[in-house]
């Protein structure tokens, strides 16, 4: 199969796929497994909401040209964003013990009784909730492979720039 004969819907269609089984894989985690997200998790679900909302608009438009670039210019940036949400997150996982910063409060709590710029300042920050690891596959925690799976869309969605600009937009 050659990639590049893929239609921009297909290509699109297959990262709003890929974002969506990523959520459903958290949510599975939380309710299932118990894994309850912490202010960091919470941020990145954000983000890979917005890839897939992004990815789903450029498979229901299916542009070419200037028009698939946009779409994957603005998947590139969520993605961006996922990513340093993810490393700060996996950085917060790899202090020492005693470096980790205090637990907050929950982001219930924080939404209800401070201002919405104080709140998101800390989400952003994470807490020590968000330096514990509580579930691992294949020796990662959950925010490694956050980390790794932003990695990859990000790199997906500078292919999918690349390739829409090098195709005329009649093609």
């Amino acid at each position: 199969m050659n990639l590049a004969n893929v239609s921009p819907r297909s290509a699109f269609g297959a990262g709003a796929l890929a974002c969506a089984l990523l959520l459903g894989s958290g949510y599975y985690l939380q309710y299932f497994e118990g894994q309850e997200p912490c202010p960091l998790c919470l941020v990145q679900r954000v983000f890979y909401l917005g890839l897939l909302v992004t990815f789903l608009a450029g498979a229901i438009h299916g542009p070419r040209g200037w028009g698939a670039a946009v779409y994957a210019a603005v998947a590139a940036l969520f993605a961006v964003g996922g990513l340093a949400t993810a490393a700060r997150h996996v950085w917060l996982q790899h202090l020492p013990p005693d470096q980790v910063p205090q637990c907050g409060p929950d982001l219930y709590f924080m939404l209800e009784n401070l201002p919405l710029s104080r709140t998101l300042e800390k989400l952003f920050a994470g807490s020590g909730q968000c330096a514990e690891v509580g579930w691992t596959f294949l020796g990662l925690s959950i925010a490694e492979w956050s980390l790794a799976w932003f990695a990859a869309l990000l790199v997906y969605a500078l292919w999918l720039a690349a390739r829409a600009l090098r195709r005329p937009a009649a093609a």
